[in-house]
């Protein structure tokens, strides 16, 4: 079946493969598939029917599969023995005969069908393309014009596609207005209604402020400075651990940056979100009484097996070890992957005096009883 559009159609075809990489050879097989559905719909039968396309004339044949069988029972379906000798003396039963159907005016209809489907197609790919563009900035920073922003979800214009804030990966203490430029870090990659890409973007992510600290700190992008792990309540305090393998790099003073000018980009950037810059070490009890900065350590003692650290403050320094609400023990608990218990150098002191007496106690019920 000669058709002049459907030439056009694979004159199209040739130009998407080679401008957009769209495959000839695929859009040519999701056009067979349409065809033989809108033959099927259009002719009302059931038909076990099978579409060509010449791939560069564009010309369709259109074939009714026939089993060969002894005797007739569904003309639909099958063909006798006889019929198909008088086609070709070497069928026998079981083989399939392929019937070409000539239905009128169905070049009209094809040239119809191949429209949808190219259109379809095109849209398609170019969702799997900006997909996986987008799929490959997971764990990356952009950056995203707010479209809605009404108290609850936040809709962010990307460019080529929608970004979405949820409610739990908006920092608490900000407020998004429409046409705002944020700043967000890439969480994940769906599939939307209609197989349209959405972004994930967060704010509150533990990752935003270490994907920040990269961007400001050059040391840390270049690999000179490693950041080891980030603790974060969004809005209200970061605790980072940073380490140099190099002894003459200062981890610490070169993410704060002279007069505190990097680490306050990063401020500014999490609108006046407290960060505490911390030096990692591998041993875990300098490591725990770093982490529990601003307050002042007197002794830690560690338990490896448990994963457990006793912490010894001064009494002055307990309220702020433990921080308001417990924010900065919890804070240095996730930093440091340990379990801290924090107590004053007076609770310490009592908490052993009593373990003392008990201890006494013990030996002279012992000493009675012998």
């Amino acid at each position: 079946m000669k058709n002049i559009d459907m030439k056009e159609f694979i004159k199209a075809m040739d130009e998407l493969e080679k401008e957009r990489g769209i495959s000839k050879a695929y859009l040519i097989e999701s056009l067979e598939a349409a065809l033989v559905t809108a033959y099927k719909r259009e002719f009302d039968t059931v038909d076990n029917v099978k579409v060509t396309i010449d791939d560069t004339t564009g010309e369709i044949h259109i074939y009714s599969i026939r089993d060969v069988v002894e005797v007739l029972e569904d003309p639909l379906l099958e063909i006798d023995l006889e019929s198909a000798r008088k086609i070709d003396p070497v069928y026998n039963v079981g083989d399939v005969v392929n019937l070409e159907i000539l239905p009128k005016d169905f070049g009209r209809i094809a040239a119809q069908t191949a429209k949808q489907v190219v259109v379809q197609k095109i849209r398609e790919v170019e969702r799997n393309m900006v997909f996986t563009e987008f799929n490959d900035k997971k764990g990356e920073i952009v950056t995203g014009l707010i479209q809605k922003a009404d108290g609850g979800i936040v809709v962010m214009d990307l460019g080529k596609l929608e970004g979405v804030m949820p409610m739990k990966e908006q920092i608490p203490t900000e407020h998004y207005r429409v046409n705002d430029k944020v700043r967000g870090y890439v969480v994940d990659v769906e599939r939307g209604a209609k197989g349209n890409p959405q972004v994930i973007v967060s704010r509150s992510h533990p990752d935003f402020v270490r994907k920040l600290f990269e961007f400001e700190i050059p040391e840390i992008y270049e690999g000179l400075i490693e950041i080891k792990s980030v603790s974060r309540d969004a809005g209200s305090r970061s605790k980072v651990a940073v380490y140099s393998k190099n002894p003459d790099i200062d981890p610490v003073g070169s993410c704060v940056g002279q007069k505190g000018i990097r680490i306050q980009n990063i401020i500014n950037e999490l609108n006046g979100e407290k960060i505490d810059v911390i030096e990692w070490n591998e041993d875990p009890a300098i490591f725990i009484a770093a982490a529990l900065l601003p307050a002042q350590v007197m002794a830690v003692d560690v338990r490896d097996e448990e994963k457990f650290a006793q912490v010894v403050v001064p009494d002055d320094q307990l309220s702020l070890a433990i921080g308001k609400a417990g924010q900065n023990a919890r804070l240095a608990a996730k930093l440091t992957n340990w379990k801290i218990d924090i107590k004053s150098e007076s609770q310490m002191r009592e908490i052993l005096m009593n373990q003392a007496e008990e201890t006494k106690d013990a030996g002279e019920e012992e000493s009675q009883d012998e």
